[in-house]
């Protein structure tokens, strides 16, 4: 069992940057793939990157390559997304996620959530 805790979101303006922290709960933290996914109101929740257990292998989604990093510290069971360049359109509530395997980008292929953290960009 995982528990997942989000932190970092706030209030933006356009062109700025955030930085998200999500820590984990649980001896095994470093075995998972980590991933953060957004949603958007009206709209579904979508993939936005995701990381492998090691860290070695990174995956974004075309929206946020080139303007967002993801990581992870393994030691203080905590993964970051850093945001950079931030749009109106990346406003949504971000998640962070758990799962099993290597790359994994759909919301069912995830197993634990966070309750998510609260992005907005003014402009």
């Amino acid at each position: 069992q995982v528990q997942l805790v989000e932190s970092g979101g706030g209030l933006v303006q356009a062109g700025g940057s955030l930085r998200l922290s999500c820590v984990a709960s649980g001896r095994t933290f470093s075995t998972y793939t980590m991933g953060w996914f957004r949603q958007a109101p009206g709209k579904e929740r979508e993939f936005v990157a995701r990381i492998t257990w090691t860290g070695g292998s990174t995956y974004y989604a075309d929206s946020v390559k080139g303007r967002c990093t993801i990581s992870r510290d393994n030691a203080k069971n905590t993964v970051y997304l850093q945001m950079n360049s931030l749009k109106l359109e990346d406003t949504a509530v971000y998640y962070c996620a758990a799962g099993y395997g290597l790359h994994l980008i759909g919301v069912n292929e995830y197993n634990y959530w966070g309750q998510g953290t609260q992005v907005t960009v003014s402009s």
